[in-house]
């Protein structure tokens, strides 16, 4: 039976040695997830039968030398905004209860077709419009390391999943950070791929624009693994990137001699609010590339003090636009007994979203209005093109670009949701990625008050496989990401 410590390529030698089999691994977590899931809450709901079922299909094709893949055989979690035909997802929202897909997303159906078993959805910040995982209409999850802190957001779940030994890989969506921030709270690997990178079909759209499928592992090495099964052109979705997916393992070579790693000053020198002990982490990662050959050189990203009201402009904006097709009319929660049709579009939408959705829809209404489109989102557009550019002139003179992935740890469960700023802020260092389009990963770097620290790293468009070979390199001379939250380890 997999202990809570394994990692990807343990479970895999698990099966390949016949030591174990595949129900005996989807067994175990289902069974650790139901004793642990009390005080975490890390999934919404488990597809006991459905997983078991899949699982003795593994077993039966290595028995017969028909084994998929790497991943064939292998728990793993989605997060609940990717559907799956037959099954329920709801976003984690009122307004999904009950909504059973008739079809399989795209990076879902990959991962199934490699063999990998989905045992169950995990928990988010309800359409994935958080930081906390706490705006969810099921239980907040709670961090593996600290339960009474959050595991960040919006894919809390997904984070906290890995990082208290329920699966080896869960799959999670990431907007403005909402997978990076999550990874660096609950001290796992966190990738967020370039726009496009990754099919979007089947994943409950938030902001078209921005939103991206990525992964959470325990390593890089693990994550360029799953990236390379579930990236690829994909004629179903009309933003997927027609480029070949590269055998991302290859790259990781851990070599970074000669490669150059770019601070931006915007980040360190003129930071504020970051916590010092997170910017002295993320210093000595810096420092443990240098050693291992890279070469540091300062960079700039000038528009990056814009980035957060860009986001949020863009964003809500697109979530208006989005969230309106959800009205009672189609799928999904329906107010009882309306007077007319008019009272049922209120009622179903005001039962239905919960404070923050309904937040973010009417300032995105705001914004798209007449009058004030030309003055917020077209503006906020513009100022997107500026943070694009601010990377590809970094990006000549700097093959990655290095930055605390937060600008503090994991913070108590309750402390932000009375001051939503507040709650927007921790998505200061995430979100340029997101309207840049760039690749962006989050690793463990260190520890701040018994809580793990991320270091990012960034590319350039469809440079995963250089944003991979530096994080491989960096945890080749660390054991960071070999730590466990003591009570789950």
């Amino acid at each position: 039976m997999a202990a809570a410590s394994e990692t990807l390529e343990e479970f895999r030698a698990s099966l390949d040695s016949g030591e174990s089999s595949s129900r005996a691994l989807v067994e175990a977590a289902l069974s650790r997830a139901e004793g642990i899931d009390e005080r975490l809450s890390c999934f919404v709901r488990m597809r006991a039968e459905g997983a078991l079922s899949d699982a003795e299909e593994a077993d039966r094709r290595r028995a017969e030398g028909e084994a998929r893949g790497d991943l064939d055989g292998i728990p793993v979690a989605i997060k609940d905004n990717m559907v799956m035909e037959g099954e329920e997802s709801s976003c984690a929202s009122r307004i999904l209860e009950g909504f059973v897909s008739p079809y399989t997303g795209t990076a879902v159906e990959r991962l199934r077709d490699a063999g990998a078993v989905v045992v169950g959805h995990t928990n988010m910040d309800e359409f994935a419009m958080g930081s906390s995982t706490e705006h969810s209409c099921f239980a907040p999850t709670r961090n593996p390391w600290k339960p009474d802190c959050t595991p960040g957001g919006s894919s809390g779940g997904s984070a906290a999943a890995v990082a208290a030994g329920l699966v080896p890989v869960a799959l999670g969506s990431d907007t403005g950070g909402s997978i990076r921030q999550p990874a660096a709270f609950c001290g796992v690997v966190g990738l967020k791929p370039t726009y496009g990178r990754v099919s979007r079909w089947g994943l409950i759209a938030y902001a078209s624009s921005l939103d991206q499928i990525g992964v959470f592992t325990r390593s890089a090495a693990e994550a360029a693994e799953v990236l390379e099964v579930i990236a690829g052109h994909d004629p179903l979705d009309s933003t997927s990137v027609p480029e070949p997916v590269p055998r991302f393992r290859e790259a990781l070579d851990g070599d970074v001699s000669g490669l150059v790693v770019g601070l931006p000053a915007e980040y360190f020198e003129r930071s504020e609010g970051c916590d010092p002990e997170v910017l002295a982490a993320v210093r000595e990662a810096v420092a443990t590339l240098e050693r291992a050959g890279a070469t540091v050189r300062e960079v700039s990203l000038p528009h990056t003090r814009y980035a957060v009201a860009t986001y949020y402009l863009i964003a809500t904006a697109e979530a208006s636009s989005n969230l309106a097709r959800f009205d009672g009319v189609r799928y999904g929660r329906r107010a009882s007994e309306p007077k007319d049709l008019g009272d049922m579009y209120r009622r179903s939408r005001s039962e239905g979203f919960g404070a923050e959705v309904k937040r973010r829809i009417v300032l995105g209404t705001y914004v798209l209005s007449a009058g004030y489109y030309d003055a917020y989102y077209r503006k906020a557009q513009q100022v997107r093109t500026l943070l694009r550019r601010d990377f590809d002139a970094a990006f000549e003179r700097c093959d990655v670009i290095a930055t605390p992935t937060a600008p503090e740890v994991a913070f108590g469960l309750g402390e932000k949701t009375d001051d939503p700023l507040r709650m927007y802020l921790s998505d200061i260092f995430t979100v340029s990625a997101n309207l840049a389009g760039v690749p962006a990963l989050s690793l463990p770097c260190g520890f701040s008050r018994g809580l793990p620290v991320g270091l990012q790293l960034m590319g350039a468009p469809l440079a995963e496989a250089m944003v991979l070979r530096v994080a491989d390199a960096y945890q080749r001379h660390s054991d960071h990401h070999r730590q466990r939250p003591p009570e789950f380890a």
